[in-house]
């Protein structure tokens, strides 16, 4: 299993923004067939090192987290984000 982390911070994040953006992460569930797991969290302290949303997905392979990458559903995703992120997103992948 592969565990893909990625964490985000906002333009906006005034809570109606983040839960726009918390709502088009959740929205991947079920419409992309690799993707085993999907989390999306936020934050609750609000302190300026603190990103606005965490996304936590799982893969069974490289493969497929390479497959969901270019998947039509994560594409319109990552149109998204390039509108709202406050400069760029941070991840972690590893084997879990």
């Amino acid at each position: 299993m592969l565990t893909h982390v990625v964490f985000f911070k906002l333009k906006d994040r005034s809570p109606e923004a983040v839960e726009i953006t918390k709502n088009v992460l959740t929205n991947m569930e079920g419409k992309i067939e690799v993707l085993r797991h999907l989390e999306v969290g936020t934050d609750i302290l609000h302190l300026e090192r603190s990103y606005d949303i965490a996304l936590i997905t799982k893969f069974d392979s490289l493969e497929d987290l390479k497959s969901y990458d270019t998947h039509p559903v994560h594409e319109a995703v990552k149109a998204h984000m390039k509108t709202v992120l406050d400069g760029t997103s941070i991840c972690v992948d590893f084997v879990s």
